[in-house]
């Protein structure tokens, strides 16, 4: 399958692993690229450039694909060394970083001159015209049902997505409640070029995440993501847990004078407590409403060529039936697994 993004980025499939905290690490991004999709490093989960630049060097040393890092630019007092940063991935011959949070406008200058394709993460259409205005080479449309941040607009993908190819001339991906072949068609078809997937991807085998945050994503349904600090127009989707429940007590008791120290238990440090550690009832973390497509922990390989497998199918088969008399056929899988029967 080729799209705009498999060729910018030159990859087999149109699939990315979108960064995520203490989850992007060279084991996860190296399989996803080994499968044919790209594979993310995040970051700032390093917690110094030398850092970042040692997990660069571990993920070539498990895969000769193409991968990235991602790089989250925080609306903090103390930023962290983004300069040095960029540096590390210049010298670890990184040419691709998705930049999500605020605008990486400031820093585009050493990334182009580095020759790094730049992919930002973007939840509404203005901001998506505003990257590729700064020379960004592709965003990462996240609808409303997306874990992390989805912005202040709740706009959800079947709305966003087609907006943004009614707008865009650079290509993008769509990402928030992409799991599966059927995810990857519907955003084929509303004009992406490819799926960024976060929470499906921390159940797979090779996520270097406690087994406890599998367990909780594939028992999870639909229902069970929690918005919270939209008082501070933060708004961030997590998973529902006991430190989630403790941290929307507190929303309601102090309403619009909610201030960020009053949630500090809640939201800061909770990701090694609950991705290495495996305390479910930390706090707030990231995750998708996709939880409800989500039944199984497979490998990276067993998940994109599944998705591979039943996109073509529903692409060849389901739609192309719509248009013609013939009869409906079998779908490649129950074609395989008929085989397998035999």
């Amino acid at each position: 399958m080729k799209t705009a993004i498999t060729e910018l980025f030159g990859i087999k499939h149109p699939i990315i692993q979108g960064g995520m905290h203490y989850v992007g690490f060279a084991e996860l991004a190296a399989a996803v690229s080994n499968a044919g999709g790209l594979g993310i490093i995040t970051g700032l989960t390093q917690k110094t450039p030398e850092l970042l630049a040692r997990e660069i060097a571990r993920c070539h040393d498990m895969t000769d694909k193409p991968f990235g890092v991602n790089l989250t630019f925080l609306p903090t007092l103390s930023a962290p060394p983004y300069p040095e940063y960029i540096a590390a991935i210049k010298e670890g011959g990184i040419k691709i970083v998705e930049t999500a949070g605020r605008s990486p406008e400031q820093y585009m200058p050493a990334l182009k001159a580095a020759g790094i394709k730049v992919i930002h993460k973007c939840t509404s259409v203005r901001h998506s015209l505003k990257a590729e205005q700064i020379g960004c080479d592709a965003v990462s449309v996240d609808g409303f049902e997306c874990g992390g941040h989805p912005g202040e607009d709740d706009m959800p993908n079947m709305i966003l997505l087609p907006r943004a190819a009614d707008e865009l001339k650079i290509p993008f991906v769509a990402s928030g409640g992409m799991a599966d072949a059927r995810s990857l068609v519907a955003a084929l078809a509303m004009g992406a070029g490819g799926i960024n997937m976060g929470t499906r991807f921390i159940a797979t085998k090779e996520a270097p995440v406690h087994d406890n945050v599998k367990k909780a994503i594939v028992n999870a349904s639909e229902l069970d993501t929690r918005l919270v600090m939209r008082a501070l127009r933060n708004t961030e989707r997590v998973l529902n847990n006991k430190g989630v429940e403790r941290l929307m007590e507190k929303e309601r008791e102090k309403g619009k004078a909610l201030k960020i120290d009053d949630i500090l238990d809640e939201v800061a440090g909770v990701y090694p407590k609950v991705m290495v550690d495996g305390d479910m009832d930390a706090g707030a973390w990231s995750c998708g409403m996709v939880v409800g497509l989500i039944n199984d922990v497979p490998t990276v390989k067993e998940l994109i060529d599944r998705i591979m497998a039943d996109a073509e199918a529903i692409i060849r088969e389901r739609l192309t039936g719509f248009l013609d008399a013939a009869p409906k056929r079998a779908t490649a899988r129950a074609i395989a697994e008929e085989g397998a029967i035999a």
